[in-house]
């Protein structure tokens, strides 16, 4: 018997859309670029050669184009791995729900789905200007848990390392952090070799989760030292984010490719910054452009500065 989806659980607008997202299936393509600001999504549309839907409500904006004669979907999710689990949920239910009958589709539709974004760098050879790929995400946003399955998909063992290190008992920096991989194909097509494979922190916060102090006091107030300095199995942690373990974690679990990449625009361990990113981010897109598409291409890294790992 087909799963049937009532309409509260899966909610469509009265123009066949999706409730959040206003997308609707025929829109979506099967190759889909993430970017948290919804001002990322024209710049990224700006290589398209034509453009057959522009669609925008609250900070979800989504065009969908093509790209040297390939069909691709951009979509802004805002900040945070619950606006993740909103557009994950909605992108999927677009894919594999039958929008009119309210039932799931026999057959799965696969999603390629890359996240562009911005990241704080913690270690040394990820200075300001670095790309990372994240080959594996800790999740500090606890919203795997809500999801059947979890235990079946993230590395158990590698959670159990990072908690004994970091020494967190009680409700210290609860809840407890996940950990899981990326999908292995779409990392090795997107960071080629002159992008750094590593391992993200995928925080609740900006500023406490990520170890910023301002007025208020750290729960831990040595955790990014203790960041800094974990190893497991050859991977030490790369860099802190806001979405990737929720990307990847979703996307494993209900059949997708999905992996996060982000250009260093912070380092916290050397307290450098770069406010003036967005003239550079640019270079990192067309790169993700051309590879999640397969397209051959001999873009330059130009001024960018990127660290293989």
């Amino acid at each position: 018997m087909k799963k049937y989806f009532a309409s509260s659980e899966l909610i469509i607008n009265e123009d066949g859309s999706a409730f959040h997202l206003h997308v609707k299936p025929e829109w979506l393509a099967d190759k889909v670029i993430l970017v948290g600001d919804p001002g990322r999504v024209a710049l990224v549309a700006s290589h398209f050669e034509n453009k057959e839907c522009e669609v925008e409500s609250r900070e979800f904006k989504t065009i969908t184009g093509t790209y040297k004669g390939k069909r691709i979907t951009v979509v802004s999710t805002g900040i945070g791995c619950d606006n993740i689990d909103i557009v994950m949920n909605e992108l999927d239910a677009l894919a594999n729900i039958d929008f009119q009958t309210r039932e799931e589709k026999p057959q799965l539709r696969q999603l390629e789905l890359v996240r562009i974004g911005t990241c704080g760098g913690l270690q040394p050879y990820t200075p300001v200007g670095t790309f990372i790929c994240s080959a594996k995400s800790i999740g500090f946003d606890g919203l795997l848990n809500f999801y059947a399955g979890r235990n079946a998909v993230c590395d158990l063992p590698f959670e159990r390392a990072f908690l004994n290190h970091m020494g967190w008992s009680g409700n210290m920096c609860a809840p407890a952090p996940y950990v899981i991989d990326a999908n292995a194909e779409l990392i090795d097509r997107i960071a080629g070799d002159d992008m750094v494979r590593g391992v993200t922190i995928a925080a609740g916060g900006f500023f406490g989760p990520q170890g910023r102090e301002l007025r208020v006091p750290l729960a831990d107030p040595h955790q990014n030292e203790k960041i800094e300095q974990f190893e497991y199995n050859g991977y030490k942690i790369t860099n802190f984010e806001m979405e990737s373990s929720a990307l990847a974690g979703l996307s494993r679990l209900m059949g997708h490719k999905a992996m996060t990449v982000c250009m260093v625009i912070a380092n916290r361990l050397i307290k450098e910054a770069n406010t003036g990113y967005k003239n550079t981010i640019d270079h990192l897109i067309l790169k993700v452009l051309e590879r999640i598409l397969n397209i051959l291409s001999d873009i330059k890294s130009g001024e960018s500065t990127i660290f293989a790992s």
